[in-house]
């Protein structure tokens, strides 16, 4: 089978991710409404046919994208936590990592979720599946503030509070790096959020903030 062929015969799996990867690069390039079948097909290097032949219509692609970047997303934190001992502090230091490192933290994709965030409003889909990313993530995060406050005695910390200024912060530094990577760097958003953890809570990572 020559290469021509063998590209146009991929596995069924191998093929929609293949698309999903072009989506990803449409969107960042191109936004949301000028990413068509067309844009994708070139960025894929496929022709039109065989994207409408895995999902049938430019609507489905998009949210096959944005569920393919969300489930990544929970994996990876999934995967960070399962790595991590029982100590809260360093299961949120494992959060912040992860959210600052590749596969999450590439330009291409920040581009792809501020895209799709920017339509949730009228899209119900759309903002269902990044609701459900939300929650989950928040849910996790605020139960490890709620461990950490606990154990180091912060009688004065609030998980949810917490929980959203870091979350903000983070969406903050992850719209600095799409929109002024050259002043902004992952490694530097990483220690941003560290510092906000070392006036939070001290004893834990003050020193992981100065080391860092």
């Amino acid at each position: 089978m020559n290469a021509l062929a063998k590209k146009r015969t991929a596995p069924k799996e191998e093929r929609q991710l293949q698309l999903i990867q072009a989506t990803i690069r449409s969107v960042a390039r191109n936004g949301l409404s000028d990413t068509t079948m067309a844009t994708v097909a070139r960025e894929a290097g496929l022709s039109q046919g065989i994207i409408n032949l895995h999902f049938k219509s430019k609507d489905r692609l998009l949210v096959e994208t944005l569920s393919y970047i969300a489930d990544e997303y929970r994996e990876s934190w999934k995967k960070a936590l399962s790595e991590t001992g029982d100590d809260p502090a360093e299961k949120l230091a494992a959060l912040v990592a992860v959210d600052f490192r590749r596969p999450v933290c590439e330009l291409n994709k920040l581009a792809v979720w501020f895209a799709f965030w920017g339509e949730t409003k009228s899209r119900p889909t759309y903002r269902r599946i990044c609701a459900l990313r939300d929650m989950a993530y928040r849910k996790e995060l605020v139960q490890v503030c709620d461990e950490l406050i606990e154990q180091g005695s912060y009688k004065d910390r609030d998980a949810e509070t917490v929980a959203a200024c870091l979350s903000a912060i983070t969406s903050g530094c992850w719209l600095d790096l799409l929109t002024n990577p050259r002043s902004m760097s992952r490694e530097q958003a990483r220690k941003i959020c560290l510092s906000y953890l070392a006036t939070t809570f001290p004893r834990h990572f003050s020193e992981r903030s100065a080391n860092a």
